[in-house]
C-alpha cells in the first residue's frame, strides 16, 4: 500500500502544480442583444476583444460562454457568465471548482463609476464598490478577497440617472478610445498570468 500512497502523493502534486497554471479570467456583462454596447457590459467586450485577437470561440457551457487558450505554459480560461450581473458569483463559483482554480488565479474584469473613463485599476481584494458583479461574488464565494480588474466609466451623468448611463452605450468619444483601453487590457490579463498580480498593478494601475 506504500506505492499507492506515494503515488497517490505524486499524483497531487502535480496536479497542484497544473492547477497553478490555469487562470479564469471573468468578465462581467449581462446577456442580451440590448446591453451588448453598454458601458456595464465592458467585461463581456474586453474577453470578446482578446478572443478576436487570438483568434479564439466562445462556446456555451454551464453558467456561461467559456473560450480558452495557453501562453508560455499558461492555461487561460475566459468565462463571461449569463447569469446576469446580479447573479455573477454562481457562475465564478462553479468554474473555479470545475478547473481547480483558487481565488488568487482568478481576475474579475468590472466596469467603474467611480474612475474616470478607461481609467485602470487592479486590485487584490477590496469592496464590492455597490456593484451588484461584484457584490454576488463576495457573497457566493464568502470574501472580498480576490483579484478584480476594475475600467473606469466615468460618472459624467445627472442625477437620478445612473441606471441609464451604466446601461446606455458609449459616447462616439469614448468609442474611439476603447481599441487602445481594449489593448491595454489585454496586456494586463496575460501579465497577470505571466507576471503575477503584484507586477500586473506596479505595471499597469493608473494607465
Amino acid at each position: 500500500m506504500k506505492w499507492l500512497t506515494q503515488l497517490f502523493s505524486k499524483t497531487t502534486e502535480v496536479d497542484n502544480i497544473d492547477s497553478m497554471k490555469k487562470f479564469l479570467i471573468v468578465g462581467l456583462g449581462n446577456i442580451g442583444a440590448e446591453y451588448v454596447n453598454t458601458r456595464h457590459n465592458i467585461g463581456f467586450k474586453i474577453l470578446d476583444y482578446v478572443a478576436q485577437k487570438e483568434s479564439l470561440s466562445f462556446e456555451t457551457a454551464k453558467l456561461g460562454t467559456v473560450t480558452e487558450y495557453s501562453i508560455k505554459g499558461r492555461k487561460l480560461i475566459l468565462l463571461k457568465p449569463n447569469t446576469y450581473m446580479n447573479l455573477s458569483g454562481k457562475a465564478v463559483h462553479y468554474w473555479m471548482d470545475k478547473e481547480n482554480i483558487a481565488k488568487e488565479n482568478v481576475l474579475i474584469i468590472t466596469d467603474d463609476l467611480n474612475l474616470p473613463f478607461g481609467t485602470i485599476r487592479i486590485k487584490a481584494k477590496g469592496s464590492d464598490g455597490g456593484h451588484n458583479g461584484l457584490k454576488n461574488i463576495q457573497l457566493i464565494l464568502n470574501t472580498s478577497e480576490y483579484p478584480r480588474f476594475r475600467f473606469g466609466i466615468s460618472d459624467e451623468f445627472k442625477k437620478g440617472q445612473q441606471v441609464d448611463y451604466v446601461l446606455g452605450e458609449w459616447s462616439e468619444e469614448e468609442k474611439t478610445k476603447l481599441t487602445e483601453r481594449y489593448e491595454v487590457a489585454k496586456q494586463i490579463i496575460e501579465s497577470f498570468a505571466l507576471a503575477g498580480l503584484n507586477n500586473t498593478m506596479n505595471s499597469f494601475n493608473g494607465k
